[in-house]
């Protein structure tokens, strides 16, 4: 796949961009789960694992996409 600009409104944005909002997306989901089952009190930071996994994620989708 390139990555070719995305026309939104008007405005074109880097798939790259795109592909943050949406990592973030599933981090928040995946956030909400984690503190759920008390992962996120587990933790020794918890903004620092959740940056790890949103880090994670980005990178997972970049792969992905690439492909």
């Amino acid at each position: 796949m390139r990555f070719e600009e995305l026309p939104i409104f008007g405005v074109y944005i880097s798939p790259f961009t795109a592909m943050m909002v949406g990592a973030w997306l599933i981090t928040i989901g995946l956030r909400r789960i984690a503190s759920r089952f008390g992962v996120i009190d587990q933790v020794w930071h918890p903004a620092l694992f959740v940056f790890a996994v949103y880090i994670i994620v980005l990178a997972t989708m970049t792969l992905v996409v690439a492909r």
